[in-house]
Formats: structure tokens, C-alpha cells, sequence
């Protein structure tokens, strides 16, 4: 069965394969953000995008993962990777203080953060569960 998505979502290569390189990665990536960034997503669009989740989730698990790490971990090595520093965070966060008080466990990541950091570092929102 093809389903049918419209031209401007489709991957260039056509039906969504598994994930062999941080290229196609980057692609079905941004095919999956313009999908969930549309306001009323047909039947398939939806199916489409479940399909690039699985399959994005998939490679990360394999590629990406790292090993039992706290969410707090997860991100302070997320900010190290990315040269950012306490105040960088705080578009995601609201203000300094959050970012520090989530920084030192004093406070934990609610769904929001999870949903702005797992999008500024292109990462699965599981990473900080």
C-alpha cells in the first residue's frame, strides 16, 4: 500500500527506509518537523510522520544513546557538545535561575523543556526521561 503524502513532505527517496547515516538521519528529521509543525495533518501525513518516528527512534537508540545517563547529564553534555553556557538556556527555560535550579537537581524538567530541548539539540525527547 502507498500512502499517499504530498510532494513537499516526501523524502527524496520516496518510501522512508531504516536509517544508515546522520545525512538521512538530518532529512527525515526535517521532513518529520515540517509534518508536525502543520495545523491539520491529513490520515497519512500522520501515518507518515509515525513511520519517520520509528524509524528516527530506531537509529538514535543505536547511534545516539547514551548509556543511563539523568536527564541533567543528558543535557549538561548536550551544552558542553554545543559550546552553551547557563544563560544560553534560558529561551528554553524562562529565566537563569530555572536553568540553574535544573542544573543542580533542585528542580526537574517538565514537559515543556523536554519538548524545546529535544528540538534546539535534534534529539529524541527520551533522552531526558
Amino acid at each position: 500500500m502507498m500512502i499517499a503524502v504530498p510532494e513537499k513532505y516526501a523524502l527524496e527517496v520516496g518510501s522512508p527506509t531504516p536509517i544508515t547515516s546522520e545525512r538521512q538521519h538530518g532529512q527525515y528529521l526535517s521532513v518529520l518537523d515540517k509534518l508536525a509543525s502543520k495545523d491539520n495533518p491529513t490520515t497519512e501525513e500522520e501515518k507518515y510522520a509515525e513511520v519517520l518516528m520509528t524509524l528516527i527512534e530506531a537509529y538514535e537508540e543505536e547511534h545516539h544513546s547514551i548509556p543511563d545517563a539523568s536527564p541533567v547529564e543528558v543535557l549538561r553534555t548536550l551544552m558542553d557538545a554545543n559550546d552553551l553556557r547557563q544563560k544560553d538556556l534560558v529561551p528554553i527555560f524562562g529565566s537563569e535561575s530555572i536553568v540553574s535550579e535544573v542544573l543542580h537537581k533542585k528542580r526537574g524538567l517538565n514537559k515543556t523543556h523536554i519538548e524545546k530541548l529535544s528540538k534546539r539539540f535534534s534529539v529524541s525527547p527520551a533522552v531526558f526521561f
